[in-house]
């Protein structure tokens, strides 16, 4: 039976506590409470605003309206709290100073290390929490030895890890993830058994300040474009790309190339001349390479040390199965990981995440590439 009292998340297992939930006003953060509720605790929901766009495609107005419906349904106190300035100095400002730079970063790491698990998280522990839960498909254990881990989600389609890489176990010796085992199925079908009046919403996808909109036209109000070249490896002009920070590696989508052949595909990048170049082909050699290396590093226990090479999986994008890896330590503080089997599209200052089995370790920023196959032909 999927009956909401049959889960029970962990920690929080022994006596009555005051939690506090960060309510998104999806389906999950909201069959968090549920839960949570359902099992006695005192909870409160807290709603966070970090975007100042009223006529935006991802209105926070309606999101409260929501989470403000759940919590009336679950007859739990709720309150709003706006982090915008801290959003715009901690996360943005680094979003664009990301895609000046050429680069493709993932804001979500870098908002849960600054805004939810720091700002956020702190505000609940104000509130007198004694945990701060979400809806992430995480889940939090905790070893013989009274050590707190990270693993992932028990559903692999939506497991979360990857976002969550940078969280410490001081933070998470706090942080509850009602439904991080759970599989979504059972989460829609907690909500309907629920009556919650977001049972059938769906999904949010992407980043929220950019909602439904193009994402080119939103970075446009940011960044000037600046048109160059598209090129083949060997310099041939193919085209005219509408700026480097608008592509990125592994993309086939929105090139404007055409001619009869196989598709097109970005396999470099050159800012320094505004140079995109491109290749035919899903598999073009040029597209892989055998090690990255990564700094930034953030691992969850304060005890782990890497000094020497180590086995481990690996993650260099969300959704992406586990990749076997050795890491090794260099003495510039940066890690090297080198596959077993040549990863496609790594992609400087996304991130890449590192697992043994179910567990997180941490994780950091891509920082080099290794030479693409296509130098080895």
């Amino acid at each position: 039976m999927n009956s909401i009292s049959n889960y029970i998340p962990h920690p929080s297992r022994e006596g009555i506590k005051k939690i506090v939930v960060g309510m998104s006003g999806g389906v999950d953060s909201s069959v968090a409470a549920a839960v949570l509720k359902k099992m006695g605790h005192e909870v409160i929901g807290l709603f966070m605003k970090n975007w100042d766009e009223p006529q935006g495609p991802c209105p926070a107005e309606k999101d409260y309206e929501d989470v403000a419906r759940v919590c009336g349904r679950l007859d739990i106190p709720f309150f709003p709290v706006e982090f915008i300035k801290e959003y715009q100095e901690s996360v943005f400002q680094w979003f664009l100073k990301e895609y000046q730079a050429g680069h493709t970063p993932n804001p979500d790491i870098l908002c849960n290390r600054e805004i939810k698990f720091k700002v956020f998280y702190q505000h609940a522990l104000n509130l007198g929490a004694d945990y701060f839960a979400t809806g992430h498909y995480a889940q939090h254990a905790i070893d013989e030895h009274g050590r707190h881990h990270m693993l992932k989600g028990t559903d692999p389609g939506k497991d979360q890890s990857y976002f969550l890489c940078t969280m410490q176990e001081e933070i998470l010796k706090r942080v509850i993830f009602p439904v991080g085992h759970l599989a979504k199925k059972v989460v829609r079908q907690l909500a309907e058994e629920a009556q919650l009046s977001v049972m059938h919403k769906k999904d949010s996808t992407g980043i929220c300040f950019i909602g439904e909109r193009p994402f080119r036209q939103f970075l446009s109000n940011y960044l000037r474009p600046v048109p160059g070249p598209f090129k083949h490896l060997n310099g041939e002009k193919v085209g005219i790309h509408q700026g480097v920070h608008l592509y990125t590696l592994g993309q086939r989508k929105g090139l404007g190339l055409g001619g009869p052949g196989e598709a097109w595909f970005v396999v470099a990048k050159d800012r320094d001349s505004n140079t995109v170049f491109v290749e035919r082909g899903e598999n073009h050699p040029a597209l892989f390479a055998r090690w990255l290396t990564c700094n930034e590093l953030s691992w969850v226990s304060p005890d782990f040390k890497l000094e020497g090479p180590m086995s481990v999986q690996a993650k260099i994008r969300y959704r992406q199965s586990d990749q076997d890896c050795i890491i090794t330590p260099l003495p510039d503080g940066e890690v090297r990981a080198d596959f077993r089997i040549p990863q496609r599209a790594i992609t400087p200052r996304q991130a890449v995440v590192f697992y043994q089995g179910a567990k997180c370790l941490g994780g950091g920023f891509i920082h080099g590439v290794g030479p693409s196959l296509f130098s080895e032909i």
